[in-house]
């Protein structure tokens, strides 16, 4: 499926159903499977033979849905979480404990930010927040002995920076360590971090992949390009037997291709339990399927309305990478030329309580903390999803007080715009 066009494996990849067999992916939903004999399940526990004894740890649904979204990206394996942040987390822990340092662009979404910067430095693990516009003696600086990770969004929420995918990759690879990207606002169908350098990404599928506000989830995807077995004292966990796991080691076992989603599974969904249930993997599979024709509305209609909004005389600013006016304009032509996201941040003239009064303004567009869905909707960060965060971090983070995002649904772009247009009149 890795060699069909990623329109055709968001319709078929990773479910094939044999004769007779249910056309649509079936739904799994048992908690547990049973087996002739104990020697059956026993080569399960000792990860010698494929299947399934707890959906604790895997599920069929949402193996397949996984794999489907691993041949998206063009990666070797993936696994489903129970959500974007754990995605997130799993990916950054598998590979980091008490005592590493993660170096981490400092425009990512404020749940990210608060994950890094609060709960995980709890758990003894240290981060250095870059400016993504860094230069490249600024980013190498970030680096520490017991540096494990370099962590980034494609395009970040709701800043809106376009990660230089290749600065960043060329650094962490630099240093030996792989380069972890959150692919959530583009989706692989305008990007695909892999062929920029990138090690894992991850993704929130709650957002675009989903696409309908219907269920939340995640996921993790592994190149299988990045070489642990260089770098063994640097990452045991993925090179040396694991005691808890029947002293398995990942990389001699399951190879580059499929260590490091083993030992996720193994080890952190096993003791941690963040597991997507087999109907959430349904409805992702769903929305997989016509992600790439809806993509391609959001965009289109996100374009019109940020032209419309920065040619109106009520708005201080616009952020989009699809304008050209937008400083990260050649980075979306590089790394985004199809689009890249349904998402615009912008400011009121008038400062927050001008933001304030234009939210209370609006009829069709709602007022929600989702973002990245078939309908429009609307919020104010500082207030809401970044109220965690100081003056000092909002502005290293790119979200001003004043800052409004709108994400752009599938509606018709001339109610849209009218919409904003009259809650913007009556300021």
């Amino acid at each position: 499926m890795n060699k069909k066009k990623i329109e055709t494996i968001c319709i078929q990849g990773g479910y094939e159903p044999g004769n007779g067999q249910p056309r649509q992916l079936p739904i799994v939903q048992s908690t547990t499977y049973r087996y002739e004999t104990s020697e059956d399940m026993g080569k399960l526990f000792d990860l010698e033979s494929d299947g399934y004894m707890y959906s604790r740890l895997a599920n069929p649904t949402c193996d397949m849905v996984a794999k489907k979204i691993a041949a998206m990206e063009g990666g070797t394996a993936a696994m489903l979480t129970s959500s974007g942040q754990a995605a997130n987390f799993f990916a950054v822990f598998n590979i980091a404990s008490c005592g590493d340092h993660i170096v981490a662009s400092s425009t990512i979404y404020g749940g990210t930010f608060n994950l890094f910067s609060v709960t995980m430095q709890k758990m003894g693990i240290d981060f250095t927040f870059v400016d993504p516009d860094c230069s490249e003696d600024e980013l190498n600086a970030a680096f520490k002995e017991n540096t494990k990770a370099v962590f980034g969004e494609t395009i970040a929420n709701p800043a809106l920076t376009v990660l230089d995918i290749e600065k960043f990759a060329k650094a962490a690879h630099q240093h030996g360590v792989p380069l972890i990207v959150d692919n959530t606002f583009a989706t692989p169908v305008n990007c695909r971090p892999f062929e920029w350098g990138a090690d894992i990404i991850t993704h929130s599928t709650t957002k675009y992949m989903e696409g309908h506000a219907s269920t939340i989830g995640g996921c993790i995807v592994d190149s299988g390009k990045f070489d642990w077995t260089k770098y063994p004292d640097r990452f045991p966990g993925l090179c040396t037997p694991d005691e808890s796991y029947h002293g398995v080691t990942y990389t001699e076992r399951f190879g580059l291709g499929g260590a490091f989603i083993t030992k996720a599974v193994a080890q952190l969904m096993r003791d941690l339990g963040s597991t997507p249930s087999p109907q959430s993997a349904f409805l992702l599979n769903l929305g997989l399927e016509s992600l790439p024709v809806r993509m391609q509305r959001h965009c289109s209609n996100a374009l019109l309305m940020a032209q419309f909004l920065e040619n109106n005389e009520k708005v201080s600013w616009v952020n989009y990478p699809g304008l050209s006016s937008n400083k990260y304009h050649d980075l979306a032509l590089k790394y985004l030329p199809n689009g890249s996201c349904g998402v615009i941040s912008f400011g009121v003239s008038g400062g927050r309580k001008a933001a304030e009064e234009f939210m209370r303004n609006l009829t069709l567009a709602s007022i929600e903390t989702h973002v990245a869905d078939s309908r429009t909707c609307c919020l104010h960060p500082a207030s809401s999803t970044h109220r965690q965060m100081n003056d000092e971090q909002l502005a290293a983070a790119g979200v001003p007080a004043d800052l409004i995002r709108i994400s752009i649904g599938l509606e018709n772009i001339d109610d849209l715009i009218e919409d904003v247009s009259a809650a913007l009149k009556k300021l």
